[in-house]
């Protein structure tokens, strides 16, 4: 697969990359992220969907650059993160959002007894491993630095707290994701450098996978990841929040 950056002059104070980000809550991130003056790089699996998305930003008067970066291939990731970190050095905020909803018929009422291997696979590649293995490749240079923010958008789907039935290889590899934020946040504890790794319940929000009769706007859904993308030294981190606050695991 042709691996592309197109870049965009940065001044930047912090640089970003945050994944599925051609369309939904990822686009609305790098948005209101270009928006804060933050140099932010929007990552697509297909570079036509990258750039298009890039341009509505650009017609907003907001430089993004973009990567081709497909998160269910672990050399898709070390190439697009070597790319970006060539060109703009070090990467300061990841936001990994892509993630996919492939349960199958039923929607909500999609049944664990009805769900392929091939399908939980599918969706722990992308949903859990692709954002371990970012998490992976970007957090050495977050050390190097001595700072980092890692935001990843998890789901209220994914709560034990909560745990019901439907969509049930979604909610296992949320629930997974959860403990990777858990996990990841302590062992960068120990370092005692300013990293913060949160994950983030955006709500259910109106875009392609959350359908037109969600409750929240993209502006809604994006807002926490944005906040936690950009928390003070003060901030909280190994925490699950929505509206900014925090919620149960």
């Amino acid at each position: 697969m042709l691996q592309v950056l197109v870049k965009q002059s940065m001044s930047k104070t912090h640089l970003a990359l945050v994944t599925g980000a051609n369309r939904g809550i990822g686009l609305e991130i790098v948005r209101q992220l270009a928006a804060r003056g933050v140099g932010t790089v929007l990552a697509a699996r297909e570079l036509d969907k990258g750039l298009a998305a890039a341009g509505q930003l650009k017609a907003q008067g907001l430089d993004v650059s973009v990567v081709t970066l497909d998160v269910s291939r672990a050399e898709s990731i070390a190439r697009a993160v070597a790319q970006v970190e060539g060109d703009f050095g070090p990467i300061d905020i990841l936001v990994n959002n892509a993630a996919i909803l492939i349960d199958g018929p039923g929607g909500f009422d999609a049944s664990l007894f009805d769900l392929t291997p091939d399908t939980l696979r599918a969706t722990f590649e992308t949903n859990l491993i692709g954002p371990l293995e970012l998490i992976r490749a970007v957090v050495p240079g977050m050390r190097r630095q001595r700072y980092g923010r890692v935001v990843n958008v998890s789901s209220a789907a994914g709560q034990l707290a909560h745990m019901g039935m439907g969509f049930p290889g979604y909610r296992m590899s949320k629930a997974a994701l959860n403990a990777l934020t858990c996990i990841a946040a302590a062992e960068v504890a120990q370092d005692g450098a300013d990293i913060k790794i949160n994950a983030v319940d955006p709500g259910w929000v109106r875009t392609d996978m959350g359908g037109r009769d969600a409750a929240r706007s993209v502006e809604q859904g994006a807002e926490t990841a944005v906040w936690l993308a950009t928390l003070a030294a003060d901030g909280p981190t190994g925490g699950f929040f929505r509206d900014k606050k925090s919620i149960a695991w």
